[in-house]
């Protein structure tokens, strides 16, 4: 039985993504519980490989939540980010004496799910109570990167 959404949520998948979970998670861990634009902002100036899927996915949802709800992107934040793992592609390369190797290239898959907050948009905006609106699990503290120091 699947759980019902909330009327304040909108979600974006993104399938069979050539990417390392451990990869794709470091990056997800950044963004989650921020808003919109500063999520933009971190994934656009992050080095990593899986920022450009991230991104695309964020704005996917953004697009999703202004179309089909009419929610405004100022209000959005994301509110929960996961990462699973997909299928192992198997290839194999040719070697010497007629031997083969083989290659795993492993996949993703990204869901991301983004709230509208601006019910609680006054509280929201001190970085203090910003915590009290995140679920438990999302509550991480800085991880210490560059990108988390003001």
């Amino acid at each position: 039985m699947r759980k019902k959404k909330s009327l304040t949520e909108v979600s974006a998948l993104g399938q069979y993504i050539p990417m390392s979970v451990h990869k794709a998670r470091r990056v997800i861990d950044q963004i989650r519980g921020r808003s919109y634009k500063e999520t933009l902002m971190i994934l656009e100036l992050m080095p990593y490989r899986a920022c450009y899927p991230i991104f695309k996915l964020i704005y996917s949802a953004a697009a999703n939540a202004k179309h089909n709800q009419g929610f405004e992107k100022e209000d959005l934040i994301v509110w929960k980010a996961e990462v699973n793992k997909g299928t192992t592609r198997k290839k194999l390369k040719p070697r010497a004496r007629g031997r083969s190797y083989l290659i795993k290239r492993p996949t993703c898959h990204i869901t991301i799910v983004l709230k509208d907050i601006s019910y609680y948009e006054e509280a929201y905006q001190t970085s203090d109570n910003r915590k009290k609106y995140l679920p438990r699990n999302l509550r991480l503290k800085s991880s210490g990167a560059i990108w988390d120091k003001k």
